[in-house]
């Protein structure tokens, strides 16, 4: 069959509805994943969707081709992606997901769950490859049940959470697909919850839900000012990530929600190790130490964090957290090692309703000088050869006390912040991030780097980051 090479990414797939992607697609890789899953002994997968307006089309489709590869499918129906991982951790091993994450509305794509391992890279790739060659194996057996997820979902969290005080909050679910399950959950944790945008509608007609884009907390932040709510929560489309802000109307990042959480997970995990990704603040590293913990800076990637934690695990290590700048948070502690912004905010109500005064403990969490992520457009295929080009330089270019990083394209650390450019693996650009302790040393690095990089790409032009 013929398939856009292009949705083809390094974690999922993803394109534009129906240029790119739709309903044939759909069943193929039904066809092709469902023939793998057999392959693996896997003869039960869950499909979950969200509130895509695709989502019915492409979900019916993507069924058909995995019953027809003799797959028994459980359909959980609507759903946050991490309700299709707690059913795939619950109900069966394998899973897929329905959903353009925080793309645009005509955008539509899968996140898949294999034998309990988030499945990327050159796994994706060798499903393109079956379904181009449509050698999949069909074979009779293949069935539909319905699933409701939800109540299990909720009780999970609800007998894990322990709230020391009601708090009162504002939940902005961006007429995503959490606002169809998070704000009853808050509710039965004994949270006054007041809702914006909680209908489910993939035209997204208020603001677009991707809460790491500053412009999308906005109606958050209002109603922070009028409601005498202390905390504020918002979720992505799919509800995989947690966007954070205080009373006061400031942004928590993930990767200072990071330095709460490792400190709670190891009071009860002491010496775990806790990952995070190269995108996250060089005072990330610090405060897991000094809360008795093992820091490990990794690739940006939700399915490569997740993989790396059962690395460690399955070597006798503990990785009891994971995180990225993005907003995916991977609690193994307490919960199954998948991000789930729900989840996450729970765990951080927990935290916070120890204490009087929530935006107190936000604020007081060590925080920088910082640029959001930027982007740098490149032709298709040069953001890798750019990025090894500045490894070779780095070298020579930078000296001690800089500390040079090379396991996800550059990153260097100085004792007063750093500097990252490293190649999207789900778009052609750059991605560059600039942290300082100080405004002076954040002008400094960011200098100094793109004066690096405008060595090796002349024509570098920087732009905030459209994700």
């Amino acid at each position: 069959m013929q398939v856009t090479p292009s949705i083809f990414k390094a974690y999922d797939i993803r394109g534009v509805v129906p240029s790119t992607l739709n309903e044939q697609v759909a069943e193929g890789l039904g066809r092709a994943f469902g023939t793998q899953a057999m392959a693996e002994g896997q003869t039960t997968v869950a499909v979950g969707r969200d509130g895509r307006l695709s989502g019915p089309g492409l979900s019916a489709a993507l069924i058909r081709g995995l019953v027809a590869a003799g797959v028994q499918v459980i359909d959980i129906g609507l759903a946050t992606t991490p309700m299709l991982y707690f059913a795939a951790n619950t109900a069966c091993q394998s899973g897929i997901q329905v959903t353009g994450s925080h793309n645009p509305k005509d955008y539509n794509g899968f996140k898949m769950v294999l034998a309990g391992r988030a499945i990327y890279g050159d796994e994706i790739q060798a499903l393109r490859q079956m379904m181009e060659t449509e050698t999949w194996q069909l074979r009779d057996g293949g069935s539909v049940r319905l699933l409701d997820v939800l109540a299990d979902y909720t009780q999970r969290i609800v007998g894990d959470i322990r709230l020391a005080r009601p708090m009162k909050i504002v939940v902005d679910s961006g007429n995503g697909i959490a606002g169809a399950s998070a704000p009853g959950i808050f509710r039965a944790l004994g949270c006054e919850v007041i809702e914006l945008f909680s209908e489910v509608d993939g035209n997204f007609p208020n603001h677009h839900p991707d809460p790491s884009k500053p412009e999308n907390l906005q109606d958050l932040i209002q109603a922070l000012k009028t409601t005498g709510a202390e905390l504020g929560l918002a979720f992505d489309g799919d509800g995989d990530r947690l966007g954070i802000v205080t009373k006061d109307g400031n942004n928590i990042y993930p990767d200072r929600q990071m330095q709460l959480f490792a400190q709670d997970v190891l009071s009860r995990v002491p010496g775990g190790t806790i990952l995070f990704d190269v995108k996250c603040s060089q005072r990330l590293a610090p405060a897991i130490e000094a809360a008795g913990g093992k820091p490990l800076m990794y690739k940006t990637g939700h399915s490569l964090i997740k993989a790396q934690m059962k690395v460690i695990e399955a070597a006798g290590g503990q990785a009891p957290l994971g995180g990225e700048m993005s907003g995916h948070i991977f609690f193994k502690e307490r919960w199954y090692g998948f991000d789930d912004g729900t989840y996450a905010g729970c765990r951080l109500l927990e935290i916070l309703s120890q204490s009087p005064d929530a935006n107190a403990v936000l604020n007081a969490l060590p925080a920088s000088f910082s640029t959001p992520e930027l982007n740098v457009a490149c032709a298709e295929g040069e953001p890798h050869s750019v990025t090894s080009a500045l490894q070779v330089l780095a070298g020579d270019a930078f000296k001690a006390p800089a500390q040079i990083f090379t396991i996800d394209g550059l990153r260097i650390d100085w004792p007063d912040g750093f500097g990252l450019i490293r190649a999207s693996n789900t778009t052609p650009v750059l991605v560059l991030r600039f942290e300082g302790q100080t405004e002076a040393a954040l002008h400094r690095i960011e200098t100094d780097m793109l004066a690096l990089l405008r060595s090796v790409k002349p024509d570098a032009q920087i732009q905030a980051a459209t994700h």
